[in-house]
């Protein structure tokens, strides 16, 4: 039997503090020990103990989180080298086609550029307009520089890889215009009045504001959508899977898998082209 104490976790996260994991995942993997730890309630555990808190965890929560939970939890066992406690995590038949119902088209990316210009709200439409023709993710936007601009491509660093993302003439054109209207003299182009570069909430936030003038559904409108528009776009044309990755700055191709799904409807209407079938 085990027994998990603060001192413990105290080592845990300084090893993963060594190990340059990101803040977001030391936050994350500290949360999930931390749960496991709360259900314990001071109590001795075993293999069992682990099956049990797997099982409950299935009963309240979608199969992706519990997997990422017990993910965290493995992880703990193995720096504590409690490897007889490790559990395997889930197994899920991988998703072929995108939920429709959360995949933004283009005509509704259009339509929410639209609504910001009529609402007068530049720095959104140009915001939007950049992480999507860049397929940059919302944390990477802070990058997009005035010197980046004048130079036409940003060096990003994220979660410990550095990358080159190239930008548009046409955006960097745009781009300059508006960098010369609100005299943003060096540094990030999407600033709040303070000068410091916008938070991802208030993104979010400005965003949804766009949904009833835009005609489109809350659950589609997100910084992130706009990266997979830009990754479904970029397959349609080039069907080179491995450069996408690339210019994402995916470690695997299988993530990018992910991005460039399509939904079921366009699977039908390709099918139906096949002239496999006569009356």
């Amino acid at each position: 039997m085990k027994t998990i104490t603060n001192s413990d976790i105290t080592r845990f996260e300084r090893y993963l503090w060594e190990e340059e994991r990101s803040a977001a995942t030391l936050d994350k993997y500290l949360r999930d020990v931390n749960m496991f730890h709360k259900w314990l309630n001071g109590r001795s555990f075993d293999k069992e103990s682990v099956l049990k808190y797997k099982a409950e965890l299935l009963e309240n929560y979608a199969v992706a989180s519990v997997n990422s939970m017990l993910s965290s939890l493995n992880s703990f066992f193995a720096f504590l080298e409690w490897h007889e406690l490790r559990v395997k995590t889930v197994k899920v038949q991988r998703q072929i086609f995108a939920s429709r119902d959360k995949e933004l088209t283009k005509a509704e990316y259009e339509r929410l550029l639209l609504a910001a210009k009529e609402k007068g709200n530049e720095r959104l439409w140009l915001l939007m307009q950049t992480i999507c023709s860049a397929g940059i993710r919302v944390s990477e936007l802070r990058h997009i520089t005035v010197e980046a601009v004048w130079c036409g491509r940003a060096e990003i660093t994220c979660k410990g890889k550095r990358r080159m993302v190239f930008l548009p003439n046409q955006l960097c054109q745009m781009l300059m215009r508006y960098i010369k209207a609100e005299k943003i003299k060096s540094g990030s182009v999407f600033i709040t009045k303070n000068g410091k570069p916008l938070d991802r909430s208030n993104i979010w936030s400005d965003m949804k504001k766009l949904c009833k003038a835009a005609n489109v559904s809350r659950n589609k409108v997100f910084p992130h959508n706009l990266r997979h528009l830009f990754a479904r776009t970029y397959y349609s044309l080039q069907k080179d899977i491995v450069r996408l990755a690339d210019i994402l700055g995916h470690s695997s191709v299988n993530t990018t898998r992910i991005y460039t799904m399509e939904s079921g409807e366009i699977h039908r209407r390709q099918i139906q082209k096949l002239g496999l079938l006569r009356c």
